[in-house]
């Protein structure tokens, strides 16, 4: 005897074949969103500021800051020794200010002393030009933290007179959160020493 309908056991069994089939489909949808996630989350934290070999900072992928760190330290140091070494009557103040950002409580006790003893008075009354000539700084890794060895060759111009001194000052570097434009490399200097100054006479010079 014909009937309409279908028989009921072929739609069970297709029915069952469309649930297997959307489950399925669904769990290798939900592995493939979970693995997307993981390499974009992965590419994400492998991820940070290129270091340009002249210590700028430029938004191109991919260096680890393992592998950026020593560049920004070397760029840091740099930068702060010229903020602060790098001086005369009018742009001190503002030199200055822009190198207290890169150091903690160490340069800011630097700083004062100097400003104490007359250093920034007589750079004002007498005209004097304090110009860095060259940076040179060494780090030391220890467990993760940086120490470092700078020696800075600077010159003060007094008119008719121009000498040249080597100072050579010591210190730590702490990773802290950038801070665009006052601490671009995210470092700050502690434990900062200056450890020598001498007078260079002019056979070092030709050196």
């Amino acid at each position: 005897m014909k009937t309409a309908y279908k028989n009921i056991y072929n739609v069970l069994k297709l029915n069952r074949f469309i649930v297997l089939t959307v489950v399925v489909f669904a769990l290798l949808s939900s592995t493939f969103s979970v693995w997307m996630a993981f390499t974009a989350n992965k590419n994400a934290l492998n991820s940070a500021f290129a270091i340009n070999t002249d210590g700028s900072i430029i938004p191109l992928k991919l260096v680890t800051q393992k592998e950026n760190i020593r560049v920004e330290a070397l760029a840091h140091l740099e930068l702060f020794h010229n903020y602060f070494y790098n001086i005369d009557a009018s742009n001190y103040e503002r030199n200055l200010k822009k190198a207290l950002w890169l150091g903690n409580s160490s340069v800011d006790n630097l700083y004062r002393q100097k400003k104490a003893d007359g250093v920034y008075n007589r750079l004002l009354q007498y005209s004097l030009v304090q110009k860095v000539l060259s940076i040179d700084s060494r780090l030391t890794e220890n467990n993760g933290s940086y120490g470092f060895t700078t020696t800075t060759i600077f010159e003060i111009n007094r008119g008719s007179i121009i000498d040249t001194y080597e100072l050579v000052s010591t210190g730590n570097l702490a990773m802290v959160d950038r801070n665009f434009p006052n601490n671009p490399h995210g470092l700050l200097i502690t434990d900062f020493f200056e450890n020598t100054l001498k007078k260079r006479n002019d056979e070092d010079r030709k050196k």
